[in-house]
């Protein structure tokens, strides 16, 4: 059977895959840039639209690292103000399930979930790390190993939160507001959350708002397989995009849910040309943008874990091996390399081998999966990837801000809609964004069997 290409669009803020020095780009914080994207995304049918969060700008060598994540407005402000200015697009937000508490977000996302009319998505996330604990009461307390356990219970609390109003309890046409003398009685007592009371927000057009997770460690895979219904994912070939869909389509089961209650949505870029060449070309151009003589250097200190503001960005790599003895050089991000030694001396034989200075090594390590090319062909990769199973969709990440998705929606989704792979039109009636997706109503006891220590 045909499959249905879910996609989504990404507003990435200033960092490193953005291109916002380019004259074509616009304001980063601005509204209308919201507002012009979103749009964007809603003419050419998507699911959603996507932000992401940071809770401390990130430092390098002490320094505030101003290429990487920096002037991020909060997360559900802007989503709550984007439900104004559209009428069916999903708007899912990137919130810390490290330092924010269940009572807190679970009333921001049910009401972010009643003014849009059931449009909440929620990409939960987590920080293991002390520095951007910093900003917050609780510190940087949590161990790596700790924090999917915080997270599981941070989603079991709020869909106690959620539950706590039953469908019967809110009355809008009688004398008075609630039915029930008591609505929203919770309480959901765990090893890191100790809450009980009444919820004061009734129950949302969704119920649960749609939750995402990120994370490819397979720590991240279980909790996904347990508590999510889409996983936000980075592969670059159609091979690895196929055995991480068969992993954590295969971990469902043994939380008691089918392949269908998961869709797996890699973030991707892309760029159009009139011809091949012509993509490549710009393609080209657009990674050597992205990677700037200064980011390429910081990039390469953040796996040396020293200084290397001397060396050239177009000379070759350094002759010593990282410093893995000191904390890092990097502060406000999770830890990118697992054996930094051994990544270190990789990348010095790909270097060596084929001729690449630092820059162009960046260049050639840092690429995420990009569709290149006409808009036909990118059509067809599209597809390919959802017809073999190498994803259900995609979050696609423009270079540009706020126009960077026009050219898409423009050019490859009426290909994709004469391919009988993307919808036409949005449903008729008041669909919310979990039927949009497919998505089968949750599932709170895969979350108990994930806290209870593993599959069931």
């Amino acid at each position: 059977m045909t499959k249905q290409i879910i996609l989504a669009a990404h507003f990435p803020g200033v960092n490193n895959t953005t291109v916002w020095t380019d004259p074509a780009a616009g304001s980063q914080i601005e509204f209308s840039s919201f507002v012009h994207l979103a749009r964007t995304a809603e003419r050419g049918l998507f699911d959603f639209f996507f932000l992401a969060e940071g809770l401390r700008l990130r430092e390098q060598r002490g320094e505030i690292y101003d290429l990487d994540v920096v002037g991020r407005p909060d997360t559900v402000t802007v989503l709550a103000a984007i439900a104004a200015v559209t009428e069916r697009l999903g708007l899912a937000g990137t919130l810390n399930a490290t330092f924010h508490e269940p009572y807190e977000l679970a009333r921001q996302l049910a009401s972010l979930d009643h003014l849009s009319g059931g449009r909440a998505a929620w990409n939960v996330v987590t920080t293991p790390n002390a520095f951007t604990g910093e900003n917050f009461r609780r510190g940087g307390f949590l161990s790596y190993a700790d924090r999917y356990t915080r997270a599981a219970e941070f989603i079991a609390a709020s869909r106690t939160l959620w539950d706590s109003w039953s469908a019967e309890d809110l009355v809008v046409d009688g004398d008075s507001f609630a039915r029930t003398p008591a609505p929203g009685a919770f309480a959901f007592h765990g090893t890191q959350f100790d809450i009980s009371g009444h919820f004061t927000v009734p129950r949302s057009p969704q119920r649960h708002p749609v939750i995402i997770q990120a994370g490819d460690s397979p720590a991240g895979r279980d909790f996904a397989a347990a508590s999510a219904d889409a996983i936000f994912s980075r592969h670059s070939t159609l091979e690895a995009g196929q055995a991480f869909y068969r992993d954590v389509k295969g971990r469902l089961a043994a939380y008691g849910r089918t392949p269908d209650s998961l869709k797996i949505l890699p973030a991707v870029s892309y760029v159009l040309g009139d011809t091949d060449a012509e993509a490549q070309e710009k393609a080209h151009h657009i990674r050597r943008q992205q990677v700037t003589p200064q980011t390429a250097i910081r990039h390469l200190e953040q796996l040396w874990n020293r200084d290397l503001s001397s060396f050239d960005p177009e000379g070759p790599l350094p002759p010593f091996d990282p410093d893995v003895s000191g904390e890092s050089i990097a502060q406000g991000r999770t830890r990118l390399f697992d054996d930094p030694v051994a990544t270190a001396r990789a990348w010095r034989s790909l270097a060596e081998e084929k001729g690449l200075g630092i820059r162009d090594l960046i260049i050639e390590v840092t690429g995420r999966q990009s569709f290149i090319g006409t808009p036909a062909a990118v059509a067809e990769s599209v597809d390919a990837f959802v017809q073999q199973d190498a994803a259900d969709g995609f979050i696609l990440v423009p270079h540009l801000t706020p126009a960077g998705l026009d050219d898409f929606v423009d050019r490859v989704v009426p290909l994709l809609q004469e391919r009988g792979v993307f919808r036409t039109a949005y449903p008729s009636g008041g669909s919310t964004l979990r039927s949009l997706l497919g998505l089968p109503p949750t599932s709170p006891a895969s979350v108990a069997s994930f806290l209870g220590g593993g599959p069931a």
